[in-house]
């Protein structure tokens, strides 16, 4: 009798000990993709003070997806065929030379890494109106439609004129690369859903993220990048937010989403489409000294949670 209560006792304490490091790794895991995603943009804007805009995009994807897919390609995934490296190219394409190219481009005409944050947060709401436009799309419930206006309601108070004056001088055409950018980031992630991609999703986020470096790359010998450049010349800041944009932002982050995609609600893990803008444009005002003004709190407050009621009710759905 004994033995047995003394057994149990010790399955218990195992179960619950289990239990409360299961819980710990889920809160490590959502911690670093609320602020390490949510630094990314301050990260870029740092990196590009000394470095080329398309060349350090170009360099980072380049390095985090040879990285990912040696790594795919140790834990033993298969090399993708010609058809899914054809979709990884269009996807790569669209979510990284465009959508990362139309961002980082937004920054560098003075855009501050708060607003960029915002105006890439639209992403859900893009996707919620290509999918009611495409053809045999789905159309949105009652409360993604009051998401949707408000969304863009948002969207017309944070880009207004006074608003762009005090929030340190960003012009329309920078604001408009941002819009941009979340809206291809949209075509791109319905694009992929009908994708063919390889069963392993490191190996298929490697493969994207060669090809669509490999055009950032192109992208920035066209543009002229490279006439100039001297390594020299790059300040320890770039070169720090650089290391930090592959490492942490491209790895340490995309493994934790990964890992989170398999052991949390996904209601629970797209909230990182509403938490990382709030993080951005904190960060953007407290280590870059980024302007807050009351109009962009407002509309940040109105945007993100857009996103959440659009999120919320696709879950739901």
């Amino acid at each position: 009798m004994k033995a047995t209560i003394a057994a149990t006792t010790t399955a218990t304490i195992a179960g619950l000990r289990g239990q409360f490091s299961q819980q710990w790794k889920v809160m490590a895991a959502f911690a670093a993709v609320y602020l390490i995603w949510g630094s990314t943009y301050l990260a870029i804007r740092f990196a590009i003070e000394s470095l080329p805009p398309f060349l350090m995009a170009g360099a980072r994807f380049v390095v985090s997806g040879s990285l990912v897919f040696v790594w795919a390609r140790w834990r033993g995934a298969p090399l993708p065929t010609r058809r899914q490296w054809r979709d990884a190219a269009v996807i790569g394409a669209l979510l990284l030379l465009l959508g990362n190219g139309s961002g980082v481009s937004a920054q560098q005409r003075h855009v501050p890494s708060g607003l960029v944050a915002l105006l890439i947060a639209m992403t859900p709401i893009w996707v919620t109106l290509l999918e009611w436009l495409r053809r045999s799309g789905t159309r949105p419930t009652g409360g993604m439609l009051f998401g949707l206006l408000i969304g863009f309601a948002g969207v017309a108070l944070l880009i207004g004129p006074h608003n762009l004056a005090a929030s340190g001088g960003a012009d329309l055409l920078g604001v408009f690369l941002a819009l941009f950018a979340s809206f291809v980031w949209a075509a791109g992630s319905i694009y992929s859903r009908q994708a063919d991609q390889p069963g392993s999703p490191l190996m298929a986020t490697g493969a994207q993220m060669l090809c669509g470096g490999a055009m950032l790359l192109v992208a920035s010998g066209l543009r002229g990048d490279w006439v100039g450049f001297d390594p020299a010349a790059v300040t320890a800041r770039s070169a720090a937010s650089f290391a930090y944009l592959v490492i942490f932002g491209s790895l340490v982050a995309f493994t934790a989403f990964t890992w989170l995609l398999k052991h949390a609600e996904p209601a629970r893990v797209a909230t990182y489409a509403y938490v990382n803008p709030v993080i951005a444009v904190f960060l953007g005002w407290a280590l870059a000294g980024e302007p807050l003004t009351p109009q962009t709190l407002i509309a940040a407050a109105v945007i993100v949670g857009s996103v959440a009621i659009i999120v919320t009710y696709r879950g739901k759905k």
